[in-house]
């Protein structure tokens, strides 16, 4: 795994709650195609990426935003990079490794239900489209 240029801080969206000194570790359903069991785990450096993931990420719960610290070795996220788009304009990365909740971020932007909802969409097109696939 080549270890990516970005040294964070890193931010993690889910519906989780968690608390400081927990760890998130790879081997759940994608939130995005939930017939994919993610083989990482993935996090970004930007806060509001991550109020994005939280905002569309599967559940009922409340979204949660995290500052969180891999603790092994990361890389660019494919999905959202170079085999994707140029470069890594999202600073988003994954790890096979654990990432440590540092603690919770409670001053991130929250989507409108119309933003909210355009996203949605957004989604369920990429999931009926070949180039929605995840790069696992």
């Amino acid at each position: 795994m080549k270890q990516a240029q970005d040294d964070g801080p890193f931010f993690h969206g889910t519906k989780a709650d968690l608390a400081p000194g927990d760890l998130l570790t790879a081997g759940f359903r994608s939130n995005y195609r939930p017939e994919v069991v993610m083989n990482h785990v993935y996090f970004t450096a930007v806060s509001d990426g991550a109020g994005l993931a939280a905002e569309l990420a599967a559940g009922d719960a409340e979204p949660r935003v995290y500052e969180v610290a891999p603790i092994g070795p990361y890389e660019d996220d494919p999905n959202v990079t170079d085999k994707k788009f140029p470069g890594n304009p999202t600073r988003s990365y994954r790890s096979t490794e654990p990432v440590r909740i540092v603690r919770e971020v409670t001053d991130w932007p929250r989507l409108t239900s119309e933003a909210l909802r355009l996203w949605r969409e957004r989604l369920a097109a990429l999931r009926a489209d070949e180039r929605g696939e995840i790069i696992n």
